[in-house]
């Protein structure tokens, strides 16, 4: 095929001609694209088995209605624009080898490899909902290359009439540039992930689609794309925890293999109940825990409950972050009077809420004698000492029933010491061998306790003062391992026990 070369100023009044002659088709195509945030990634190809990149997965993403569906361009030895995520085909590298040597080897479903031009019409048939997200790959041959191509994709799109349907992204900044520079109306993702989002308002772009790992180690780039009108896109985003926390900083699109999944999650996650989130820790940074985020209660005086632990400061043996996990481990050491050493946290100024849903993720330690604990206690403690101001324990366990988890109330009325807490266990049988959701939703009326998001136990506001009912006021959160006591003791503490680990996924709070 014989290459045409398009000069920029050329190519502006090509696009200002196909654009004219599209504007009646246009017109007549009322589009109002999905109201998700679901992007298929290569196509919904996963669910049905579909080729990636295929017309069947791109039309089966137009039948879910998702967002977007994204796919693809490489161009060939012969300039022939085609769809397919790697740069090799059948073993082929596709910039050197001709379309008609291509698609000698069809799909797995019988459709030959697809060009540019089939895929957007079949795109463009009975599709008003769904954008079309043009992914222009790098080329692995030259910058010219790559920039030609651009300028092959663009004509194409306005010639098809595709540009009110089109996103275009690319890792190669200076292709989103030349998107741009063609069709300054054109809305256009970067991709590579290291330009920050007011980099990229000056650069003139419109949205930073990075994968997600990028936004939860620069938490601050969510706010900053908020705040400069920048689209927040992340990439590939496949399980629920990843996709329950983009939901819940309100990213406008998310790029998936499961849109299936995603879906679901939309239905399920706090931000469709109106939830919003306020305060969290992904544990993505590896090193000690976030001192913006976390301090620590520090000492070993059996803390009201004869424990054997002494909680350290800042000491990474107890308490660490890495592999987007936070470990506190219990263990066997001497420490002043101590048998044992271990970690509590507790979150700093701006981490105490009044009402509020607080979910953790969590694997809880297994051994006769330990006794974790998620909870929270009173930041102002209004009503006096404890238990006059209130404890709210959304998670207890401890090693001698490691089956059970417990969550509990403490109030002046209603307190163990007493025998009158109010409190609840559910049976768990992989608590330690598996992340399970914790997590309180607490309002003026009651608090509510869930696993995994199951309500299994509620107390609720009898309105008879602050002795029944302490919960207005703000409360702060605290993880942490203690060992022995009263109730974690009861049994006694395994001879054996030299260490005792809880990992910690996530910590979200969310507010309405």
């Amino acid at each position: 095929m014989k290459q045409f070369l398009f000069p920029a100023a050329l190519l502006a009044v090509i696009l200002s001609g196909c654009s004219t002659a599209t504007k009646t088709q246009q017109a007549t195509k009322k589009i109002s694209f999905a109201a998700n945030p679901i992007v298929a990634h290569r196509g919904a190809f996963k669910k049905n088995g579909f080729p990636e990149n295929s017309i069947a997965s791109l039309r089966h993403a137009i039948e879910l209605k998702c967002t977007g569906t994204e796919f693809d361009i490489h161009m060939t030895a012969d300039d022939s624009l085609v769809i397919n995520h790697d740069p090799h085909y059948n073993k082929l590298t596709i910039e050197k080898t001709t379309y008609a040597d291509l698609i000698k080897t069809p799909l797995s479903n019988g459709e030959q490899l697809p060009t540019l031009q089939e895929y957007t019409l079949a795109g463009l048939k009975n599709n008003s909902a769904t954008r079309l997200v043009f992914e222009i790959k790098p080329s692995g041959i030259s910058k010219e290359r790559a920039l030609l191509v651009t300028e092959k994709v663009v004509h194409l799109v306005h010639r098809l009439g595709a540009a009110p349907m089109a996103v275009y992204i690319s890792f190669d900044y200076d292709v989103c540039k030349k998107v741009k520079q063609l069709d300054p109306h054109a809305h256009v993702q970067y991709l590579n992930g290291d330009k920050s989002p007011e980099e990229i308002k000056a650069g003139g772009l419109d949205g930073v689609d990075y994968h997600y790992s990028v936004f939860q180690k620069h938490p601050d780039w969510i706010g900053q794309a908020k705040k400069n009108n920048i689209a927040l896109n992340a990439w590939t985003v496949n399980t629920a925890a990843e996709m329950d926390w983009l939901l819940a900083n309100q990213f406008e699109f998310i790029t998936t293999n499961e849109p299936e999944l995603l879906a679901e999650r939309m239905k399920m996650t706090p931000a469709s109940k109106g939830w919003k989130l306020v305060w969290s820790d992904e544990f993505n940074t590896n090193g000690l825990p976030d001192t913006d985020k976390w301090g620590y209660d520090v000492g070993g005086n059996g803390w009201g409950n004869r424990e054997l632990q002494y909680y350290t400061k800042a000491d990474s043996n107890n308490a660490i972050v890495k592999n987007g996990k936070l470990t506190i481990t219990a263990r066997k050491e001497n420490r002043e009077q101590n048998t044992y050493t271990s970690a509590r946290l507790v979150t700093k100024e701006k981490g105490d809420w009044a009402y509020g849903r607080v979910e953790v993720s969590a694997k809880l330690p297994v051994g006769r004698g330990v006794w974790p604990a998620i909870w929270m206690l009173p930041t102002e403690w209004k009503y006096g000492g404890w238990p006059a101001s209130g404890e709210i324990d959304i998670m207890e366990n401890v090693g001698y029933n490691p089956d059970t988890v417990f969550s509990s109330v403490h109030t002046k009325s209603f307190n163990h010491v007493a025998g009158t807490q109010k409190t609840k266990g559910l049976f768990l049988g992989d608590a330690g061998t598996n992340f399970h959701l914790y997590a309180v939703e607490w309002n003026k009326e009651q608090i509510d306790f869930f696993v995994d998001d199951r309500l299994f136990f509620s107390f609720k506001n009898t309105g008879k003062g602050f002795e029944e009912w302490p919960f207005d006021q703000k409360f702060h959160l605290l993880l942490n391992i203690a060992v022995g006591g009263n109730w974690g003791g009861l049994k006694g503490v395994d001879e054996q026990l030299d260490k005792a680990v809880m990992e910690v996924d996530y910590v979200r709070v969310f507010q309405k």
